[in-house]
């Protein structure tokens, strides 16, 4: 069997058990493509998979973990089915990179981020600096994921009612997403934009598109944030490698919503559950991890509950 005859039938299988599958299938594809499609299974050795893993810059880097545990789980499938006789792999792995901690963007940081969004592009791009910023917004207000952000169509808008639908986002599940008079006020005005474009209205239509009508990607958004995050001189100084990130939008909405709890005294224990159902998370153990995340965040938390102790807050 050919390599790529392998990468299809793993893929078609993974999503015939009800999985997207879709970071894996890029990546086995892009396997496919490096050792040659029509490569013969067998032919496949170690030194041809580390040269995979390694590259292009022959550094270890997240992607490298991403890509060996889809290499070994198709590997073992194929083996169990007479394509392959080993799992092709290194048997030692790099030591696993630090983790990275979120970066809460401040007030003011955030303010020059949607300012410069408009002024970023040093020369004529297909991606609308409208669109960018509209992005970054909403992204941040909302406290979305930006593969939330970006997927949004038309008919998920519900300007009247003040909510937009999520659909089948992380975790294969679809939530609803309220907001308020502001956010109603930022969605007129780039909707109003974009009508001005002259860009398709029809309710299947991706809301944020480029020049050539085009939904607007992942990576390009992310490295549109990248030249506005240098341009507003905003960058990690405890000595971490990783400097913040497009994602940090999300992790800096939910760590403002709970220090603005803890200092109008609301029952933040009882707010977390729901907290956790609004970002679409699958277990609020992965929300609680936000009640430790600044300094700020824990004086409010220690505050109020001396308070509590104190006898100055009711129960």
């Amino acid at each position: 069997m050919k390599v790529c005859d392998l990468v299809e039938a793993y893929i078609a299988y993974r999503r015939s058990l009800g999985e997207k599958y879709q970071s894996p299938a890029v990546i086995l594809r892009s396997f496919a493509r490096y050792i040659g499609e029509d490569k013969e299974c067998m032919s496949i050795d170690e030194k041809i998979c580390t040269a995979f893993l390694y590259s292009p810059n022959n550094t270890v880097s997240a992607s490298w973990f991403l890509r060996y545990s889809s290499l070994k789980w198709m590997f073992e499938w194929a083996i169990v089915r007479g394509y392959m006789q080993e799992v092709v792999l290194p048997k030692e792995k790099p030591k696993a990179l630090e983790h990275v901690k979120p970066y809460i963007y401040s007030a003011e940081e955030l303010k020059r981020i949607f300012e410069l969004a408009l002024s970023y592009q040093k020369n004529k791009s297909k991606t609308p600096p409208r669109c960018v910023q509209a992005i970054l917004k909403l992204t941040y207000v909302l406290g979305l994921r930006i593969s939330e952000t970006i997927s949004l169509q038309l008919k998920d808008l519900n300007l009247c009612e003040k909510y937009l639908v999520i659909r089948e986002s992380k975790f294969y599940k679809s939530r609803m997403v309220p907001f308020n008079d502001q956010v109603v006020l930022l969605l007129n005005d780039f909707l109003g934009w974009r009508k001005a474009q002259g860009w398709p209205s029809d309710n299947e239509t991706f809301v944020f598109l480029d020049k050539n009508m085009d939904r607007l990607s992942i990576d390009v958004v992310r490295n549109a944030f990248e030249r506005i995050r240098e341009m507003a001189g905003i960058k990690r100084t405890d000595g971490s490698r990783y400097q913040p990130r497009l994602h940090d939008l999300r992790h800096a909405f939910a760590v403002h919503r709970l220090t603005e709890w803890y200092r109008s005294g609301k029952d933040v224990n009882r707010l977390l559950n729901s907290l956790s159902t609004y970002l679409g998370h699958d277990h609020i153990s992965n929300t609680s991890v936000y009640l430790s995340m600044t300094d700020d965040l824990l004086s409010e938390a220690n505050d109020l509950f001396n308070a509590y102790r104190n006898g100055k807050v009711e129960t």
